[in-house]
């Protein structure tokens, strides 16, 4: 199954690399954003399998746009290791998080949810 995901995170460069990197390891890259309106509006047009989120999106929290895209899976990401955010990636939606140096198409397949 082709996996299809939203990218959100303020940092362009950031975006390119990611994309990349993704693609190449088999996930279709949907679309990105930068900002929680933008990503809020392609996540309803383009229905994305899961989003992968940046907990920091400049002045805007990515923990807010994971409360906003459900039900699409989300993914926290950031520079900061998850044990700096244990306790609101805990209460949040998201289904987990991945550090953006170990961000891979398998990391990602690994934290959602199997079907059939």
């Amino acid at each position: 199954m082709t996996l299809r995901c939203l990218l959100v995170d303020d940092n362009e460069h950031f975006l390119a690399a990611a994309r990349d990197l993704l693609e190449r390891e088999g996930l279709v890259v949907a679309g990105t954003a930068g900002r929680i309106d933008e990503a809020v509006a392609l996540a309803a047009e383009l229905r994305p399998d899961v989003a992968l989120v940046d907990i920091n999106l400049g002045g805007e929290s990515g923990f807010d746009l994971a409360a906003r895209l459900h039900p699409t899976p989300v993914i926290m990401i950031s520079t900061h290791a998850g044990d700096d955010y244990e306790d609101l990636i805990e209460a949040s939606p998201a289904i987990g998080f991945v550090s953006k140096i170990a961000l891979s198409a398998r990391a990602v397949r690994d934290l959602l949810p199997t079907t059939g």
